[in-house]
């Protein structure tokens, strides 16, 4: 099994993967609105795109947190479903944190799928608040801080 993370902005040939890994695993398979799914931010987040064997198989993007000053907000974490089961999801969340802390951002909030906030405890986040409906799906608040950072 070969894995290889990359970061990236757009304009990016990474983009249509990226785009594509999300069309199918929140508009599609989750039924998020599309409006809602494509905002403006994708045009000034970090992007990260994992590759499995070659294949573009997990996505997530960060960026300033306009909301916690200091912090980076991750989100959009999305692996396709052939790929689940194989840790893939942790690979991606890990390497978004570690991308966030090297641009500076000790701190970072997810606003985590509410039947995913045990898989971000394990990965150090914190529950913040009370749950909330984003995209017709209950979430919570969560943040994490890098100890070595």
């Amino acid at each position: 099994m070969t894995v290889h993370i990359r970061s990236f902005h757009l304009p990016d040939d990474g983009w249509a993967d990226a785009k594509a890994i999300r069309q199918l695993v929140f508009v599609e398979e989750q039924a998020c609105p599309p409006d809602e799914e494509w905002d403006a931010w994708d045009a000034t987040a970090t992007h990260l795109l994992l590759t499995l064997n070659g294949q573009s198989a997990a996505t997530a993007r960060w960026r300033a947190d306009p909301e916690h000053q200091g912090a980076a907000k991750l989100e959009r974490f999305a692996v396709v479903p052939d790929a689940r089961g194989d840790g893939l999801g942790t690979r991606i969340v890990q390497a978004t944190i570690a991308d966030a802390e090297r641009a500076g951002f000790s701190t970072q909030t997810i606003h985590a799928q509410s039947h995913l906030e045990r898989f971000y405890e394990r990965l150090g986040f914190v529950r913040t608040g009370a749950a909330f409906v984003e995209a017709g799906i209950p979430h919570v608040p969560m943040t994490r801080t890098s100890e070595d950072t």
